[in-house]
């Protein structure tokens, strides 16, 4: 991932200071989270870091990571439908050999639920006879998925556990941000166990400028910050570095003698299982047509990209092959034509809702090579 290191320096203008690159987002209620969170910290029992698997690294917050490494924690890879299955097992084994108790979940999936509950149990068992009262605490960066979390586990517990009040809900919205004071869910009984939820709180600023676009990326800071376009960009970085266009080509090559039928049964599969907080679930029609712009979208990046006779490690000729592609994306998005920053604007936004729903693929984004020490 170094060669995309210097564009996104580049492209980073985003919202980053101009002097050193870094991303300052810290909104009031975040100071005040950030020290609730630390005083409660002192009275958890095993402590649930949420973080979001497509970035291992990048989604934890730095400055929790000394409080955090004192305490029983579990680290929940969130949003493991959108990640590359192929890579994940590498992280996993990375935080193992740290010693760090570390499951790949999907907050939406019971079963991932349950087998997250059941690690939480083994981690208290050895206090669990002592203490007429235990507390977990779920922390991370926004966006990761907490609160749906939180409410899946209100859900499965209420099966296994005798709860005798009714567990509240948490709220659950598709921006970061939206949980912003920290509420205790009662879970079960005989022992009491409450499980907090926390506000999502980033550092007060990110140095790291390929970090800070990582997190603008997968949601955890709002696009208003950073820029639909910029992010798009990026992405679009990301994609040609790692030669992604060519993997579309070889599986559309793959798929191509699938029936319509079989083909149509398992995007509804795909999609059903991959669109969080779906309260109106998509028509057959519609699976389809979604399907059909996504692998439109895909052949036109690989055409793009294999027409392409440059360098990608030459920042000024990368930056073309994306300038070309957000044109031909803009045919295939059939956007009329417009102005070209509107028209950037609209291509950017569609874009990354394709990739942040999974249409694109699972993604890893941080690189395992990274991942050189221990959690602080």
């Amino acid at each position: 991932m170094g060669k995309l290191s210097a564009f996104g320096k580049r492209v980073g203008e985003m919202g980053f200071a101009a002097g050193g690159g870094v991303i300052n987002w810290f909104p009031g209620h975040m100071a005040a989270a950030t020290r609730a969170i630390r005083d409660r910290l002192k009275l958890a029992d095993l402590v649930i870091e949420v973080r979001d698997a497509r970035i291992p690294l990048s989604s934890a917050n730095e400055d929790l990571q000394q409080h955090l490494s004192r305490k029983r924690r579990v680290v929940a890879l969130n949003k493991k439908d959108l990640a590359n299955p192929n890579i994940i097992h590498h992280w996993i084994r990375h935080f193992e050999s740290f010693k760090q108790d570390c499951l790949p979940i999907n907050a939406h999936s019971k079963s991932s639920v349950n087998q997250l509950l059941s690690l939480v149990e083994l981690k208290l068992r050895e206090v669990i006879s002592r203490e007429p009262t235990l507390l977990v605490m779920v922390v991370g960066v926004p966006n990761v998925g907490k609160s749906a979390l939180i409410n899946s586990i209100s859900q499965v517990a209420n099966t296994r556990f005798p709860v005798l009040e009714k567990a509240k809900r948490a709220t659950v919205g598709p921006f970061p941000g939206v949980t912003q004071d920290i509420a205790g869910f009662k879970i079960a009984n005989h022992p009491s166990i409450y499980v907090l939820d926390t506000p999502g709180v980033l550092v007060p600023s990110i140095p790291d400028i390929e970090t800070g676009l990582k997190l603008a990326l997968t949601g955890a800071v709002k696009d208003s910050i950073v820029g639909e376009f910029r992010l798009a960009q990026y992405l679009l970085a990301v994609l040609n570095v790692r030669k992604t266009p060519l993997h579309w080509d070889r599986l559309m090559r793959l798929n191509s003698n699938e029936s319509p039928n079989e083909l149509g049964g398992a995007i509804k599969t795909v999609l059903k299982d991959s669109i969080p907080n779906r309260r109106n679930p998509k028509t057959a029609s519609e699976v389809l047509y979604i399907e059909d712009l996504v692998k439109k979208v895909q052949r036109t990046l690989y055409i793009t990209f294999s027409e392409f006779e440059g360098n990608l490690e030459e920042e000024s000729e990368l930056e073309s092959l994306i300038n070309k592609q957000l044109a031909a994306l803009q045919v295939t998005f059939r956007i009329p034509h417009k102005d070209s920053d509107e028209a950037n604007l609209m291509v950017s936004k569609k874009l990354l809702i394709l990739f942040r729903t999974g249409k694109l693929g699972p993604f890893i984004l941080d690189d395992l090579s990274e991942a050189s020490k221990p959690l602080q």
